[in-house]
């Protein structure tokens, strides 16, 4: 990315919503250029979608934690099968294969900790491949959603 792709994505990344007119005036090129770089952006894979940050309680979501779970035997069938289980239950808003001594960290929420107990006894603890887990409730979230690039090596 050179300096006019990183200008346009830090536009992106501070308001998704704004127009093309205003995020061209803002890094100082033509709206057709950069309407022309957004488009390769996403082409490129840099730009991967627009969301829309909402609340976990307006989902319903009161209660989140961080699950870290080994599995066995630990190969790609397993590491795979197990992600795609992972990801596709409602609770898990988020799936890390990991290096270390846990094989991943799922990143859940349901409405109260009595249904957050009740997902990992019942769903998760009846998985074969699980041989442990450990759950941390989380009480603050932070994230940052417009990370500036880091310096190249």
């Amino acid at each position: 990315m050179d300096e006019l792709d990183s200008a346009i994505v830090r536009e992106l990344q501070r308001d998704a919503r704004q127009s093309n007119r205003d995020i061209a005036r803002k890094v100082g090129v033509a709206p057709s250029t950069c309407l022309e770089r957004t488009r390769l952006l996403r082409e490129r894979g840099v730009i991967r979608g627009y969301h829309a940050d909402i609340t976990p309680s307006a989902l319903n979501r009161g209660v989140q934690a961080l699950v870290s779970v080994q599995v066995r035997p630990l190969s790609r069938a397993v590491i795979d099968a197990f992600k795609a289980f992972a990801h596709g239950l409602p609770e898990v808003t988020a799936v890390f294969v990991m290096a270390g001594n846990d094989d991943f960290v799922i990143h859940v929420s349901a409405q109260d900790n009595d249904r957050l107990h009740a997902f990992l006894v019942d769903r998760l603890s009846q998985r074969k491949e699980i041989v442990g887990f450990r759950t941390s409730i989380i009480f603050q979230h932070l994230a940052k959603h417009d990370p500036a690039p880091l310096p190249g090596a």
